[in-house]
């Protein structure tokens, strides 16, 4: 017995069947719609980068744990792009000179992580990505999240679905060492225990809190200082207020959009200052859906110019579980509009000069590839979800005709070839 090889796709990976595709193009179509709208122009770079640039940008958990890395045949160490933010970083310094910043840049590209499986996770995911890339300015903040509402808002989601949550990385060191009496040495472990609060129960916290050598009154404090809200900010130093891009936005009439939350962190290392994330609200669903934040200088490994640059990575994985939880889902799209059908096999070539007419009206339109009875067409037709058929018979054909029927309504009638485009369009209306 011959030996099949399995028709799974590897572990964390997916194939997407043509219903599948069809939701997934409905849903990606609204959002380019909603950032080309907003002036942002799309970009694309390859999937294989030397490893080097996520090892030092982002983040040890991609870098040591998540990153898919091999060596080509001249002995180059490369990865398959985990994410975009270092490739565009190297891609906005590489053609610096030629750009008038600010810019807005944004991409789909499909990236690849190590991980383990489960809701919300896979190995292969696709992302969109839009980012400012150029400006220091607190309206790049502001335009962000005015755009993640938009985006949002094109999926059918309401404001009550979502939170855009928001935290300041310098605010957060200020509450830890002028509030929470965090100690510089413990500062970077601190940042990683906060971006684990409410990932854990309070108890195993306090554990790793203890762990690091802050005592039972320091993780207290700690505890007071990250369900504070917004009232935090009053106890924070006026000068770290005042440099803060997020203490302008909250200001400021886009206050609105976002809720500050000071345990918002980013795990990734090229964050400096302003983070966020999405989160569903939905009890069914309740976690992050996707996020991002503002750098200084992401590409500095490239380039000695500074290039500040905010943005967000979306991922479809946990976006097509927020439409699902919401019933925001779209059904996928018929087939055809319509189907040309010839009676017999001799009528192909003119059931195919039908066809062409109707797709130069902007129909989309099939024939059959092998000839069947009429009955078998007409079923084939109504599964591929098709409004109309246009039946081309020996006498109407020689009559300068065809008959449209309606599937609905099982209704047909003959028309001049000539009015087939417009008969049919009737149906779809």
């Amino acid at each position: 017995m011959p030996e099949y090889l399995p028709t799974a796709p590897y572990k964390g990976t997916r194939d997407f069947l043509p219903a599948e595709m069809s939701v997934r193009t409905q849903v990606f179509g609204h959002l380019y719609d909603v950032l080309e709208r907003r002036g942002f122009l799309r970009y694309d770079g390859p999937i294989l980068e030397s490893a080097e640039i996520y090892e030092r940008k982002s983040g040890q958990e991609i870098a040591d744990k998540q990153l898919y890395t091999l060596t080509d045949k001249g002995g180059r160490r490369l990865a398959l792009r985990p994410e975009m933010t270092p490739s565009v970083a190297r891609m906005i310094a590489g053609s610096a000179k030629s750009l008038s910043f600010p810019v807005r840049w944004y991409s789909h590209p499909n990236c690849h992580r190590y991980e383990a499986p489960q809701r919300g996770r896979v190995r292969e995911h696709w992302q969109i990505n839009a980012d400012i890339f150029g400006s220091d300015s607190a309206n790049c903040e502001i335009e962000i999240f005015e755009l993640v509402h938009d985006l949002m808002a094109a999926l059918g989601a309401t404001p009550d679905m979502f939170v855009l949550r928001v935290n300041d990385r310098n605010l957060l060191t200020s509450a830890l060492t002028d509030v929470a009496g965090v100690s510089a040495d413990h500062l970077a472990q601190v940042f990683a225990l906060v971006d684990r609060w409410e990932k854990y129960p309070r108890e195993k916290l306090a554990e790793s809190a203890g762990e690091i050598g802050l005592s039972d009154k320091q993780f207290e404090k700690l505890a007071e200082t990250l369900d504070a809200g917004e009232a935090l900010l009053d106890e924070l130093p006026a000068d770290v207020r005042e440099q803060s891009n997020l203490v302008r936005v909250l200001n400021s009439s886009a206050g609105s959009l976002v809720k500050y939350e000071p345990m918002i962190v980013r795990g990734l290392a090229y964050y400096t200052s302003t983070v966020f994330e999405v989160f569903d609200t939905s009890p069914e669903n309740r976690r992050a859906l996707f996020g991002g934040g503002r750098y200084s200088d992401l590409a500095s490994m490239f380039t000695p110019q500074q290039i500040p640059g905010i943005g967000f990575g979306m991922g479809d994985v946990t976006l097509i579980d927020f439409l699902d939880t919401h019933g925001l889902t779209p059904a996928p799209r018929s087939e055809v509009d319509v189907m040309v059908i010839p009676v017999t096999e001799d009528l192909f070539d003119a059931a195919r000069s039908v066809a062409a007419s109707l797709r130069g009206a902007g129909l989309r339109t099939s024939t059959p590839i092998e000839h069947r009875k009429l009955g078998k067409e007409l079923t084939r037709a109504d599964k591929a979800g098709a409004v109309a058929v246009v039946i081309v018979g020996q006498e109407d054909w020689a009559a300068g005709n065809v008959t449209v029927r309606s599937l609905a309504t099982r209704e047909q009638n003959p028309v001049a070839v000539a009015d087939a485009p417009a008969a049919v369009r009737a149906l779809l209306a």
